[in-house]
């Protein structure tokens, strides 16, 4: 399918929110892109050097006008009762972990190299210890070791990184701009995603919690389609060269195909580790298609829509 027939400009993505259903008995999931911490700077520069990555993931870029469309969307259209998110920054082997706050989410600022206003954002929300529980509950019974955790955590692929929980940037920097700095309105429950980055691992881990959907529970996950930190060109469209293009133009095509294997098998694309030098940005896209399509051996055709076919930050809601 052309990328062209696919939403890019604001026009057409709107039209694309506005055509989800309403109040449905189950809540469609969604893989959304969560941008960088440069959707909230008020710098007009870009740190990586070049101003055609600002305008297209900066905070007047599309990604930021897309997000402040998508999120009155979901509150307008669903109502939920609950968020649950999972975010590409924050992975756990063996076991998942669950955000158990109560009424106030911290903020984790897993990032470095800022400006310092970066590291002076708010985003006031709250936990619900109850949904967090509920969540758990999930996992256990399909068979995956959970536990809620409000105590210091490793994060990072080496358990080296950042430590946690609290709403890391992959959360609060997308959803300031989706809900508003402040948004007490609906509780937020983050949980991590498998380690393993394998894409039928993550699928498990969004289907353990599909059933959450049917009880108003809007379950979101975030990463981006095109991550590759060693080259900034490949964050956007004006100066990437041909194999990004290349690979974002597989994923959309494995969104819009009838059958699950052409989404499943985009880490065999020749592309793929060009795009994604490691896969932790990418792997949320099957915990999205896990939580809203269930098994991963039904057909997904019909199923599946794509909301925002901007470059490299494609939007994706499952069944729909």
């Amino acid at each position: 399918m052309s990328t062209t027939a696919l939403p890019q400009t604001r026009a057409e993505w709107q039209a694309a929110l506005a055509s989800l259903p309403s109040s449905p008995a189950r809540i469609p999931a969604f893989f959304f892109a969560h941008g960088s911490p440069m959707l909230a700077t008020s710098s007009t520069r870009s740190r990586f050097g070049t101003d055609s990555i600002m305008a297209h993931m900066g905070p007047s870029g599309p990604l930021a006008q897309f997000l402040s469309d998508f999120g009155p969307t979901l509150l307008d259209k669903y109502r939920p009762r609950g968020i649950l998110v999972f975010s590409a920054h924050w992975e756990t082997a063996g076991e998942r972990l669950v955000t158990d706050y109560g009424d106030s989410n911290p903020l984790l600022m897993d990032y470095y190299g800022f400006d310092r206003e970066l590291y002076e954002l708010q985003f006031r929300s709250r936990g619900d210890k109850v949904l967090a529980q509920r969540i758990v509950q999930c996992f256990k019974d399909v068979g995956q070791l959970a536990r809620t955790t409000g105590k210091l955590e490793p994060r990072g692929e080496d358990g080296r990184g950042f430590q946690g929980p609290g709403l890391d940037h992959g959360v609060f920097v997308p959803f300031r701009i989706m809900f508003g700095e402040v948004f007490m309105d609906v509780p937020i429950v983050q949980v991590s995603i498998d380690a393993s980055l394998s894409p039928e691992k993550n699928w498990a881990v969004g289907a353990a919690v599909s059933k959450l959907r049917e009880e108003g529970i809007l379950v979101l996950s975030g990463g981006l389609t095109i991550h590759n930190l060693r080259d900034f060109s490949s964050f956007s469209p004006a100066n990437a060269t041909k194999p990004y293009k290349d690979f974002h133009q597989a994923v959309l095509d494995a969104l819009t195909s009838p059958s699950t294997d052409a989404l499943l098998s985009l880490p065999r694309h020749p592309s793929f580790r060009l795009a994604h030098p490691r896969a932790e940005h990418f792997v949320p896209i099957y915990v999205a298609a896990g939580a809203g399509l269930g098994d991963k051996d039904k057909p997904m055709e019909g199923r599946v829509k794509v909301l925002s076919a901007v470059y490299g930050a494609v939007t994706a809601a499952f069944d729909v």
